[in-house]
């Protein structure tokens, strides 16, 4: 049987190399609940939000939430205002993680972070998915183009001014290409509300 001081140095080895882990993680490995708990009495683990773990000494990035989203929520990917945000095409800085689910998908409970759920169609969900990772979790967010078209898609959740603000940025820091923006608007059923700006923005280039 694994002892208690083995266990907690596998815990801390796995949240080293991970970043952040649920209690069910830990489970597969061989980790008792009984050893977190102590771990995070202790004081070498904090608990993030119900069943989700990591070192109290662990560096935060910037993107922290959408690393705690992820781990919340695994089939989900990052999605609208919070995706524009991490590609730096908008001043806003969400205070809910936007989160794409699939129109079957289990929805979260209310906890941390505090998420935004938009049910996408299973085509458009999977659609120009990245994976980046953000405090060695691997988080899946919508690529650029797909992003600004989907900001229209849902212009009134997110707002018009904010779905313009990420075209003309997306343009002007040249991380999407009016063809590719106008690839995704089609597919996304946007293209005839896409179209006008993105022939305005690109008429002088």
């Amino acid at each position: 049987m694994t002892t208690l001081g083995t266990q907690r140095d596998q815990a801390i080895e796995l949240l080293r190399s991970q970043g952040m882990m649920r209690l069910s993680e830990f489970k597969v490995n061989g980790i008792t609940a009984a050893t977190i708990g102590r771990m995070v009495r202790g004081g070498d683990v904090i608990r993030l939000a119900r069943g989700l773990y990591q070192l109290s000494d662990a560096p935060l990035d910037a993107n922290h939430s959408l690393a705690e989203a992820a781990k919340r929520v695994p089939k989900g990917v990052v999605c609208l205002v919070s995706a524009l945000a991490y590609h730096e095409l908008t001043d806003q800085l969400p205070r809910t993680v936007w989160m794409a689910i699939g129109s079957r998908d289990w929805m979260p409970k209310e906890g941390r972070p505090a998420m935004r759920i938009v049910r996408f169609t299973d085509a458009l969900l999977t659609d120009d998915v990245l994976t980046v990772y953000v405090e060695n979790v691997p988080v899946k967010i919508f690529g650029v183009a797909k992003t600004i078209a989907d900001c229209f898609r849902h212009r009134r959740k997110v707002g018009q001014t904010v779905a313009l603000e990420g075209l003309q940025e997306a343009l002007r820091q040249r991380k999407a290409s009016p063809a590719e923006i106008a690839r995704h608007a089609e597919r996304g059923g946007v293209a005839t509300v896409v179209r006008p700006y993105l022939e305005a923005l690109t008429a002088n280039a």
